[in-house]
């Protein structure tokens, strides 16, 4: 700080003479702050953990309950959720007895027509993955929760499933890992 007197000294000295000078000293000193090492860092991931209490999450694999199945999607599923909390979290992912559990299975992935054309035919196709969530916080039970959550995505019929899926689903589980973790862990 010394540093900064000093040079606020001898900039008044020889130029606060000027009127104009006079005017854009503040700027200049508020340059001259940034330059000299002074910074805010701020880095928001969502998360409101008490991480006195809470160190550890355990989230089991989900299983697929719905009647129609696209093979990947669980793996997928899966990964992401666990990437999510790794990535967002200081928590610690354990096999068993977690601060924190989440659990369920993946209970629906379904098609269905959107839109019609003025032809009659299918002119938009929207698929849909719903998971059910079971979410047990062992220090603070009040934040417990059984919930369903759904994700949507449309495409046109004159593409094949087959050829949207892939990146159809990762959106749609991705879509829903936000939602499991802001519903979890942002308390917002």
């Amino acid at each position: 700080m010394s540093n900064l007197k000093r040079i606020v000294n001898m900039v008044c000295q020889h130029s606060c003479t000027d009127k104009h000078l006079r005017r854009l000293l503040p700027f200049g000193l508020f340059a001259l702050l940034l330059l000299t090492g002074c910074s805010v860092s701020y880095k928001f991931n969502g998360a409101s953990i008490d991480y006195s209490k809470v160190k550890t999450i355990q989230i089991a694999e989900f299983p697929i309950r719905a009647s129609y199945v696209w093979g990947p999607m669980g793996p997928m599923f899966n990964t992401q959720l666990k990437d999510q909390f790794a990535s967002h979290t200081k928590l610690q992912q354990v096999r068993r007895n977690g601060d924190m559990k989440l659990e369920g299975e993946i209970t629906q992935y379904t098609q269905r027509n959107k839109a019609v054309s003025s032809e009659g035919y299918s002119a938009m196709a929207e698929l849909a993955m719903t998971v059910n969530v079971r979410f047990t916080n062992n220090s603070n039970h009040n934040e417990d929760f059984e919930r369903q959550f759904t994700a949507t995505r449309t495409y046109e019929t004159t593409q094949s499933l087959s050829s949207v899926q892939d990146r159809l689903v990762e959106e749609m589980v991705k879509d829903l890992c936000d939602q499991i973790f802001n519903a979890a862990v942002a308390n917002w």
